[in-house]
């Protein structure tokens, strides 16, 4: 199994920007599908962004035009570049790795997750 470690996290204005980073450590990674996920407090976990392993792209519906998932093979380092945030986008972000079910709504599922990192957005 892998092992992540999220980071980028933070507190923004509704309108502003962050970029998470996840730096995955471990074999094996190349070959499954990877992503993020965010869960508020009482929520269930939900997809945002997958990334699989043949380059296939995935957002959720309410993030499309606003988030870019991507990666650095060199640095081992999956990304979430998020624009134009929300209030609604606020809560904790785990990225996803060795995942063997990569869905069309930005999931990624079967691996292996991150501890997260808390994304507030106010405005």
């Amino acid at each position: 199994r892998v092992r992540l470690e999220e980071s980028g996290g933070g507190s923004v204005q509704a309108g502003g920007s962050l970029r998470l980073s996840c730096v995955v450590s471990g074999s094996g990674y190349r070959n499954y599908c990877m992503g993020w996920f965010r869960k508020v407090p009482g929520g269930e976990r939900e997809g945002v962004a997958a990334l699989d392993y043949d380059g296939k792209i995935s957002y959720a519906d309410h993030v499309k035009g606003r988030f870019t998932i991507s990666k650095d093979h060199a640095k081992r380092t999956l990304y979430l570049q998020m624009n134009n945030l929300k209030p609604e986008d606020s809560g904790m972000y785990s990225c996803a790795a060795e995942g063997s079910i990569f869905e069309r709504d930005g999931s990624c599922w079967g691996g292996s997750w991150g501890q997260g990192t808390q994304v507030i957005v106010s405005g």
